[in-house]
């Protein structure tokens, strides 16, 4: 009945299996903070509100730190930027030098970003325009889903993209173990961030009104409409060289055939085409393109939040929370609420990488 109540055009018409599973696991994740705090601090039990509250912020503190040291280094497996987001969280003195004695100096390069001053640049906080535009990533979502069995490794059932959406994510989470989910997206590859990937399933989007999109005609007039730059000129403002040509662009000789019927010119490539066409360095899910402004938005998504800064104390979160978000990752939140997990999970480095078969 409360489903029903969902805006159609919100929420509810964004969600899929994959954002479920992830809200499902943190909700338990929500819970297990309560009662270490209730433990920790009996007292809290008596106030329902500063509890629900404390463990809020513990949750979206390993939310953010999950982000900076498990998914980023795993979509942007390059040595070079994994030293960097582990630094943006622990400094370069590392882990086990900020674990050990803390905070000593105000030195974000040295401590890393939480814990610091909280710095705004002179400016209100945002996700900036160029930030949602270089965050087209709808490609990433598989055309199916092989749903397996964790106990054998077998696939069970597949599913395409369209039968995993909004109307059909209870029937999903119905038919299968949270486990058996779990261990299937573990198993799974996200799609290529390139051209000719977009999941057929969001180019005929069905909404919950009746009415059909095709999204990915949808995210380039995004970005036309809301004034952002086109590829090229977009690079001038980021002090990078712009394309010379369509082959200069891409390393993809029929890619550049296309692009040059379609387009008059190199300079009015849509960002995200040219994003997608781009060459990719090493190890990177995405161009550097969109890495120039995903780094700059993930520092400052952390260094603008009072809650990761200033307020990122014991006093805030109390010495149980500041604990827990220390002492965990995506590992551990999977291995506590799904333990069965773990012969899996013991083979992996990071959990958002491939996972082996059982």
């Amino acid at each position: 009945a409360a489903e029903q109540l969902l805006d159609a055009n919100g929420p509810k018409a964004n969600s899929w299996l994959g954002l479920a599973l992830m809200q499902s696991l943190f909700l338990r994740e929500h819970n297990a903070i309560c009662r270490r705090l209730t433990v920790a601090y009996p007292d809290l039990e008596k106030d329902q509100d500063r509890l629900y509250n404390v463990a809020r912020l513990v949750n979206s503190a390993l939310m953010a730190k999950i982000h900076t040291v498990d998914w980023t280094p795993a979509i942007i497996a390059h040595p070079t930027t994994v030293t960097g987001m582990h630094a943006n969280w622990y400094g370069i003195l590392g882990e086990n030098f900020t674990t050990k004695f803390g905070r000593l100096v105000d030195n974000e390069i040295l401590f890393g970003i939480p814990g610091g001053r909280t710095d705004l640049d002179g400016v209100p906080f945002s996700l900036t325009e160029e930030f949602v535009a270089v965050y087209r990533m709808h490609p990433l979502l598989p055309d199916q889903l092989d749903v397996r069995s964790l106990a054998t490794g077998q696939t069970r059932r597949s599913y395409r993209l369209d039968e995993l959406l909004a109307d059909h994510v209870h029937e999903r989470m119905a038919d299968w173990s949270m486990d058996d989910l779990l261990y299937s997206f573990g198993r799974a590859f996200p799609g290529a961030l390139t051209l000719h990937n977009f999941p057929a399933a969001l180019r005929d989007l069905a909404r919950p009104t009746g009415e059909a999109i095709d999204l990915a005609t949808v995210d380039v007039l995004r970005g036309r409409e809301r004034g952002v730059p086109r590829y090229n000129e977009f690079r001038r403002h980021f002090r990078l060289r712009p394309a010379k040509s369509f082959s200069d662009l891409t390393d993809n000789a029929e890619w550049a055939k296309q692009l040059e019927r379609i387009y008059p010119d190199i300079d009015d490539v849509d960002l995200m085409i040219g994003l997608y066409a781009e060459r990719k360095p090493r190890g990177f899910g995405f161009s550097d393109t969109a890495f120039r402004v995903f780094i700059l938005m993930a520092s400052r998504r952390i260094a603008a939040d009072r809650f990761l800064t200033t307020d990122f104390t014991p006093d805030v979160y109390t010495e149980a929370g500041m604990a827990w978000i220390r002492d965990n990752t995506m590992r551990t939140v999977l291995l506590r609420h799904f333990p069965t997990l773990t012969p899996v999970l013991t083979k992996v480095t990071n959990p958002f990488a491939p996972w082996p078969s059982t």
